[in-house]
């Protein structure tokens, strides 16, 4: 069985960060590592209290799982800060960690800051250059490439700028773009690849950015292509919407076993 790395929060509601990266790797058939990097005191409508892991410790995650596990893909969610920013390319270079998927957590839905504003420019210059894909929304990717995204071209515009600090290459996802189909924006350095789906109607999607990355992780971990796994991690996310659940009064869940435990997607 193939096995991947999440490094991320901790949601205490279950519907984001680790909890939802280990499930979603459950669902492909894949076993899922992890090293928690912060403790959200968190509900369906709000982050109420963080708490940064010291940087130490997050590396000493790593590379007590990394050196037991052939870990063959790894994912970054919630960094917290700088210092963990570091803590955590580093690693990728001391243990040779493969396949980054790099979720780049900067600000909740609800607006809390997930990413201290220093360690924003540090995840452009440290982290994205050993990045297989980042996977920013539009917000995130107007951060990163300091641009403004208002319509699919300027995604394009961006996913290039995004690839040309480094990144083997991107996925600007189009949940904030005002289309009416959500185009998922992935670009290799070479080719831009348009993957559209339908606009979901319904409130169950806490956690959706984080399941997304964490599926194409599993599927880099199972030896697909980029590309392929993209395309299935699309397909995830829209099943894992329709079976959503309805938990507290906000935001719900992502039903992450539509079809039951796999065996691999």
């Amino acid at each position: 069985m193939a096995t991947a790395l999440t490094i991320a929060g901790s949601d205490s509601s279950g519907g984001a960060g680790i909890q939802a990266d280990l499930k979603t790797f459950a669902a492909y058939g894949v076993h899922g590592v992890c090293a928690v990097t912060a403790v959200t005191a968190q509900n369906d409508v709000d982050v109420t209290s963080v708490h940064d892991v010291p940087a130490d410790v997050v590396g000493t995650q790593i590379a007590t799982v990394v050196g037991r596990f052939g870990v063959s893909a790894t994912k970054t969610g919630m960094l917290a800060n700088r210092s963990i920013v570091e803590v955590v390319a580093a690693c990728i270079d001391e243990l040779d960690v493969p396949s980054i998927v790099v979720d780049p957590v900067i600000v909740s839905t609800s607006g809390r800051r997930l990413l201290n504003a220093d360690a924003v420019e540090t995840l452009r210059t440290t982290l994205l250059p050993r990045a297989r894909c980042l996977t920013p929304n539009r917000m995130e990717a107007e951060l990163i490439a300091r641009c403004t995204i208002e319509s699919v071209a300027d995604a394009h515009d961006a996913a290039r700028r995004i690839v040309d600090l480094g990144a083997g290459a991107v996925v600007v996802t189009g949940g904030h773009l005002p289309t009416e189909e959500v185009i998922d924006i992935l670009y290799d350095g070479h080719d831009v690849i348009e993957f559209a789906g339908p606009r979901l109607d319904g409130t169950n999607t806490h956690g959706t950015g984080c399941t997304f990355s964490a599926a194409i992780t599993a599927a880099l971990a199972q030896n697909r292509s980029l590309a392929s796994a993209v395309e299935a991690a699309k397909s995830y996310v829209c099943d894992a919407i329709r079976h959503g659940m309805t938990v507290g009064a906000g935001t719900g869940i992502l039903g992450h076993f539509p079809n039951g435990m796999s065996n691999g997607r």
